[in-house]
C-alpha cells in the first residue's frame, strides 16, 4: 500500500521582507484522505536573534502560536473553515515577517509521523 498523499509548507520568518532572507521554524501538513491539517513550530530564537538582532519575539511569536490553531480549528472565523480552506488561506502569499513556501506533497501512512522528518530537513539546524 503506497500511502496517503499529503501537502506541506515550511513556515518562515522573515525579518525584512525587502530583503527577501529568512529562516524557516516550522511546518504546516495536510492530509485529505486521513482528515488531517497540523503544524508544528520550532523558533530557535538565539538562531533568529542572530539574524535579526532587532526581532520583536513577543509579536513573532504570537502570530506564529495562532497557526496550529487555525490547523486545528480553534482561532475563530479561520478554525470554522474546513480543513483543505484552512489550508489554502494559511498558505496563501502575502507579504507579512510570517511567510509560508510554496507547497509541496509527498506520500505517508500517518500524516502526524512525517514532522520529524520534514522538521530535521527544514527547519533545525544541520548538525556536523
Amino acid at each position: 500500500m503506497p500511502g496517503s498523499s499529503f501537502e506541506y509548507s515550511i513556515i518562515r520568518v522573515m525579518p525584512r521582507v525587502e530583503r527577501g532572507e529568512f529562516i524557516n521554524v516550522g511546518i504546516v501538513v495536510s492530509c485529505r484522505a486521513k482528515r488531517y491539517l497540523g503544524a508544528r513550530i520550532e523558533l530557535d530564537r538565539e538562531r533568529l536573534r542572530a539574524f535579526a538582532p532587532d526581532i520583536d519575539f513577543g509579536l513573532i511569536e504570537d502570530y506564529l502560536a495562532i497557526i496550529p490553531k487555525i490547523c486545528s480549528g480553534e482561532a475563530g472565523p479561520l478554525g470554522q473553515l474546513p480543513q483543505q480552506e484552512r489550508f489554502h488561506w494559511l498558505v496563501a502569499p502575502r507579504s507579512t515577517m510570517i511567510q509560508l513556501s510554496p507547497v509541496h506533497s509527498g506520500l505517508c501512512e500517518q500524516p502526524e509521523a512525517v514532522f520529524e522528518h520534514l522538521l530535521d530537513q527544514f527547519v533545525r539546524p544541520v548538525r556536523t
